[in-house]
């Protein structure tokens, strides 16, 4: 039985990756400040007697030293989340994911030098790509950021220091990391509280609203539902070939907004209609988009094999019922 830390595991991602580690047979701890997060995403999982939940925050260092020793594995994915909490507030973005992630990695080094075995899985996001121009994005491809001026590019930045720090944490230290890129995760209890855009439509379908969709709803992204990404997580971290690597998780089958609002609109059996909005309405007057979104997982498959279950209308499917479920 592995005795394993989830930081953030109150979230949609870490919610769920907390429940499949439980189903492997792990014994659990989770914490997490609840600041986007809710203690009511591990309702379930809370009745088994190996999961430990504590409300608190891995900004503070003896909390973090305290969760860290004697842990197995470490999967971190506390961090601050969705574009609307970035635009809103960077500064804010910036903290909270640079400064637990020093905390936690140099609580597992100190292990490490002490000879102890500990390894520790680190959440990373699409966002490090910046703007690059590439149809498609790979590990190894450069990060283009935009101006400072431009708030959304902090949370990006602040996400690349976090991987610069895990690699040097094995280099230097010997410390088994592997880095996780995220792409549009979606599924069951994600909220559209944060500019998330798909349970933000399913929410607006349902209840016969208009869609919003911003700019002019070209952009292009790929949805994977998060029960695959945290299955590739898990795998990873039991997979030798991966440590010290930085991998790509998500879809790579792109669909532009405005047909993810078409398709949520006619699968949903909704009436509703689509709205623009600007992005300065939305947002700011800074705000800077990504037009197209799209990884290469050759490395993921190489590695791990081919892990995706959900296509896009699955996926839609099952966030349509969790919505359904929830407000009847």
């Amino acid at each position: 039985m592995k005795q394993v830390l989830v930081t953030g595991g109150a979230g949609f991602i870490g919610s769920h990756l907390t429940e499949a580690l439980l189903a492997r047979g792990d014994r659990v701890t989770v914490i997490d400040d609840e600041s986007t997060g809710n203690a009511n995403n591990l309702v379930a999982a809370r009745q088994n007697d190996r999961l430990t939940f504590i409300q608190g925050s891995v900004g503070e260092e003896q909390v973090v030293r305290e969760l860290t020793a004697g842990v197995d594995e470490v999967y971190h994915l506390a961090a601050a989340v969705g574009v609307a909490l970035i635009a809103r507030a960077p500064m804010e973005t910036i903290e909270r994911n640079i400064f637990p992630t020093e905390l936690v990695l140099s609580s597992l080094r100190e292990r490490i030098q002490r000879g102890e075995r500990v390894k520790c899985f680190l959440a990373s996001t699409s966002e490090v790509y910046g703007k690059n121009p590439k149809e498609t994005w790979s590990e190894e491809d450069d990060l283009v950021f935009g101006s400072t001026t431009r708030p959304r590019w902090s949370y990006g930045a602040s996400k690349a220091i976090d991987e610069f720090m895990g690699l040097a944490s094995y280099r230097e230290y010997g410390l088994p990391v592997v880095i996780g890129r995220f792409f549009n995760v979606v599924g069951p209890r994600q909220t559209g509280a944060y500019g998330m855009v798909l349970p933000r439509f399913v929410e607006a379908a349902l209840a016969g609203q208009p869609l919003v969709v911003h700019d002019d709803g070209r952009q292009t992204r790929c949805f994977a539902h998060v029960d695959d990404v945290v299955r590739a997580v898990v795998t990873l971290m039991e997979t030798e070939a991966a440590v010290g690597r930085v991998f790509n998780i998500g879809s790579d089958q792109p669909v532009s907004i405005l047909d993810l609002a078409k398709r949520v609109i006619e699968l949903s059996g909704s009436k509703s209609s689509i709205a623009y909005q600007s992005y300065a309405d939305a947002y700011d007057e800074d705000f800077e988009d990504i037009r197209r979104r799209v990884p290469d997982l050759t490395r993921l498959r190489a590695t791990i094999g081919h892990l995706s279950d959900h296509n896009l209308d699955s996926i839609i499917h099952k966030v349509i019922d969790f919505h359904r479920h929830r407000t009847s």
